[in-house]
């Protein structure tokens, strides 16, 4: 089983944002990157199944150069090889420029079977998977917690809202979003990343696209912890504070 998994590289989640001076995006030369979370569950999904079925796996991402860190740490956690979508407007473009970037890389893989994220850390559309499949022209299914192989085709758990499940029946080839928690994730062993550099990463160019959307703004969220420190008596601090608790806050009645 051939299977192509799609990673973004994304702000790590204890970097504070900083917008550029135009405020349409961050400053990424101060910037910090990990990989997004929920692909690195779609990762261990893909390598569990080339474990249990046999085939390969490919990590996919699209980005400026600096989207190679992510897919040595992909390799270094046992992909086979990668493939590097290049361009520097990816990490600001929208749904549908991403998803044709991916699609023109991954189409002549012919994979049985297309992994990705559910959402993303930082834009959080969960958009780009399923204008994926569509661009493939393969099915497709969203927040995935179990994938089984079944035959020729796969049975899996789709969670609902409410604490319900779906499980179902699809035929390869297919795309699937993952959930994250859906497994265990692995780390990167010293072997594994020795091995890492000897494994291909192939660098592609990104196909032109215009951008259906466009970033207008971009802010910080405003800070809304405060200190206010209560001055007098001990008895007057008190009847300030169960006032202030009272007609400020209002968490007492």
């Amino acid at each position: 089983m051939k299977i192509a998994v799609c990673i973004k590289q994304v702000v790590t989640r204890d970097w504070q944002v900083r917008p550029n001076d135009a405020r349409t995006w961050i400053r990424d030369a101060e910037a910090e990157f990990e990989m997004n979370e929920p692909d690195a569950y779609a990762l261990e999904a893909a390598l569990r199944l080339r474990e249990a079925h046999g085939g390969e796996v490919i990590a996919v991402s699209a980005g400026p150069a600096r989207v190679s860190q992510v897919l040595r740490e992909a390799l270094a956690r046992g992909a086979d090889r990668a493939v590097h979508v290049e361009g520097d407007a990816l990490p600001q473009a929208d749904a549908f420029v991403v998803a044709d970037a991916l699609a023109a890389a991954i189409g002549p893989e012919a994979p049985d079977l297309v992994l990705t994220g559910l959402q993303s850390d930082d834009m959080g559309f969960g958009q780009t998977g399923v204008v994926l499949a569509e661009r493939l022209g393969v099915p497709h299914a969203t927040i995935i917690m179990d994938v089984q192989v079944q035959g020729s085709g796969l049975r899996v758990k789709r969670e609902l809202e409410g604490g319900w499940f779906q499980w179902l029946e699809m035929p390869l080839p297919s795309l699937l979003t993952i959930q994250s928690g859906i497994n265990q994730l692995r780390y990167a062993t010293l072997k594994g990343i020795m091995a890492a550099k000897k494994k291909e990463i192939r660098v592609v160019a990104a196909p032109a696209a215009p951008a259906t959307q466009q970033v207008v703004d971009l802010r910080a969220p405003d800070k809304q912890k405060q200190t206010r420190m209560i001055a007098g008596t001990p008895a007057e601090a008190a009847r300030e504070l169960v006032r202030a608790l009272r007609e400020d806050v209002r968490v007492v009645s």
